[in-house]
């Protein structure tokens, strides 16, 4: 309100009074007799009573000037409250009904808040006329401002926009799943070869950064922000833009189908349906964080950009929620079991949030309680934790899975392909697990059997050599306790034999896993080597727990010659007959058997072999003389053949076998 000068009241017939004074100022001064000192106040009580009379006449045109201002300015609010009244009682949205009539109520608006203005800037009486006009003029902008906070909210709302690009469509991301390998329990009994890592999470985003609402409605967004601001509205339009954006992203999680789940309800969650969830969620957070997050942010800037921290708190204030959802989604799955199928989602998980760190900082720069921020790196280090713990856990599982029966036909146990799937699928996080596995102190020394290499530290040779990292150290580790694992499980054949061919196919299938796959890299090619070697070991000690008593039957011990050195053909043809009994006797059982590879059977078929037909091609001939055709059941070519049918995994006998 402006400073005002006092005025003193005219007091009633004021006017009259000074008349009657002047005009006996002016009897006196025509006496004659009067002094000289008489005539000089007669003077000045003259002169002073001129100068009220033009205060008098001055004020009287002041007040006539007032009128006239009070007047013109009743007329303005007048027309200024028409106008904003007329909208009251129509249902149609102003911005709706177009840029004319969106101009004339801004204009409207804009005159209420200068008539107010002008109003305090006079000097009021609380009971005068102006502050009538002043109370009226503010009731006026009221009612433009619940209108303005009303079409505000319409206007973000009717022309939101949808968000559907193509290439980052969650749908060809589930379709993958039907291909991808199954991450299950330590003992199921069935366990796909990979478990490809999913992709579309490495995708960068940042490009994407859309308009939430269409561009053509910011100009009258921002108008209608700069209205409600200079009337001192600022609070009610910025909680409107927040609950309608708070909404609005709320809807976008829905549609992105991230349900609202409490840390108890993950807790519960069965693998299949939380494994699913997980994989949306690390889809999820880079949508959102890059793409709507950021569009938001940008949203909240166009529109409240110069208004101080404004925008930034709209903006944590409508998305903060949101956000808080999906880090409580990781909040309850790093508080979860220690399970080793969620091993590679919580580092899928580790390393989304790790690449989305430095966008929520620069989101949430100015932040004032920095809630967002702290949660996510709150999430970030029970994540990382969570990893370690998994990783340590999952060692422990691998050395206590015990087994009371033998793995049928020596094959590759599931446990084998399980822990070397595994790890090779860790390989894609090799870098993370660096980071997360160094402070482990992993310093492992395993004795195995004497068939596995006694006492061997798996580690200590290539530690003397070169650093190994962190996650190599555990994965020869983990290799090395699945080793004494797999000893044991070998202990539970009665066969000699078959023990060996089991650890053969088991330790070639790992060498193989190695080889083939980035482990290589990681594991190096000494513990291929090594490893090379012990497969190698277990194949020479399966011949020799087979072959080595059968074949001593193809030997000349024991047999006796005559004084002529012919031998015994009784003798001989006894010794045939055990070792075809042998021989079928192995046929019998070893086919059942199993080689999964390929070419480690055939090697080892190969091997076999040139060892049995060439001792029974020397024998058989050394005595042929002494060998009647009905002693000779099986050629050389038969008993070749014959052994191409083992290690298929399908039992056969040759008690129906006749030669033609």
């Amino acid at each position: 309100m402006g400073d005002c000068k006092p005025v003193t009241p005219t007091l009633e017939g004021e006017e009259d009074l000074i008349a009657a004074a002047q005009q006996i100022v002016i009897a006196l001064e025509t006496r004659r007799n009067l002094t000289s000192d008489a005539r000089k106040i007669l003077a000045d009580l003259g002169t002073q009573l001129s100068s009220i009379t033009k205060l008098n006449e001055n004020k009287k045109e002041e007040e006539v000037e007032e009128e006239d201002g009070l007047g013109e300015i009743k007329e303005r609010l007048n027309i200024v409250r028409d106008k904003v009244m007329n909208w009251e009682v129509d249902e149609s949205m102003i911005w709706d009904c177009g840029s004319e009539e969106a101009y004339d109520y801004v204009k409207a608006v804009d005159e209420a808040q200068k008539l107010i203005e002008t109003l305090e800037s006079l000097c009021l009486n609380r009971d005068g006329e102006e502050s009538e006009l002043l109370c009226r003029a503010h009731d006026v902008v009221h009612t433009a401002m619940v209108r303005l906070e009303e079409e505000f909210r319409h206007m973000l709302v009717q022309n939101r926009q949808p968000f559907e690009p193509e290439h980052v469509s969650f749908r060809s991301s589930e379709e993958d799943v039907e291909n991808e390998g199954s991450i299950i329990s330590i003992g199921d009994e069935s366990v796909e070869d990979s478990v490809p890592r999913d992709s579309i999470s490495r995708r960068s985003l940042g490009d994407f950064v859309f308009d939430l609402v269409h561009p053509s409605v910011i100009p009258d967004l921002k108008c209608i922000a700069k209205l409600m601001f200079a009337s001192s509205y600022d609070r009610e339009c910025t909680q409107a833009f927040i609950s309608v954006q708070k909404d609005a992203l709320d809807d976008c999680l829905f549609m992105l189908e991230v349900e609202k789940l409490s840390i108890e309800d993950v807790l519960k969650m069965e693998w299949g349906a939380l494994n699913s969830q997980i994989r949306r969620w690390t889809w999820v957070m880079k949508v959102f964080v890059r793409v709507y997050l950021a569009s938001e942010k940008r949203l909240s800037d166009q529109i409240f950009g110069g208004f101080d921290s404004c925008s930034s708190i709209c903006f944590v204030e409508a998305s903060k929620s949101s956000m808080l959802q999906l880090l409580n989604f990781g909040e309850a799955i790093a508080l979860g079991p220690r399970q080793p199928e969620k091993l590679v989602r919580i580092l899928g998980m580790y390393e989304v949030l790790t690449d989305l760190i430095p966008d929520i900082d620069a989101l949430y720069a100015d932040e004032i309680d920095s809630c967002v921020r702290n949660e996510c790196q709150d999430l970030l280090r029970r994540l990382g934790y969570c990893v370690k713990a998994t990783f340590l856990e999952f060692e422990n599982l691998v050395a206590s899975n015990t087994s009371t029966t033998p793995f049928p036909g020596g094959g590759i146990h599931h446990l084998t392909r399980y822990v070397m799937n595994y790890i090779r699928t860790l390989t894609d996080y090799s870098e993370t697990l660096n980071l997360l596995l160094k402070d482990s102190g992993k310093e492992t020394s395993v004795s195995f059997s004497p068939d596995l290499n006694p006492t061997v530290d798996d580690n200590s040779s290539i530690r003397s050599s070169f650093c190994v990292s962190p996650t190599a150290l555990h994965f020869r580790s983990l290799i090395s306790i699945l080793l004494c694992n797999l000893d044991d499980k070998s202990k539970l054949y009665k066969e000699d034999s078959l023990r060996h061919l089991f650890l053969m196919n088991n330790i070639h299938y790992m060498t193989q896993k190695v080889k083939d796959s980035e482990l290589r890299t990681i594991l190096g090619d000494e513990w291929i080597r090594k490893h090379n070697w012990k497969f190698q070991q277990q194949a020479m000690n399966y011949e020799r727990a087979t072959w080595s008593s059968i074949l001593s039957l193809l030997r000349d011990e024991g047999i006796h010659y005559t004084g002529s050195n012919s031998v015994s053909r009784t003798l001989l043809k006894e010794r045939m007959q055990v070792f075809y009994v042998a021989f079928e006797e192995v046929y019998k059982i070893q086919t059942a058997w199993l080689i999964p590879d390929v070419q480690l059977r055939e090697d080892l078929r190969i091997s076999t072999s040139v060892k049995v037909i060439q001792a029974y091609r020397t024998f058989v001939g050394r005595h042929c003389s002494n060998l009647s055709d009905k002693s000779i059941k099986y050629s050389a070519d038969d008993l070749e053949s014959f052994l191409l049918d083992l290690f298929e995994g399908s039992p056969r006998s040759l008690h129906s076998f006749h030669r033609k």
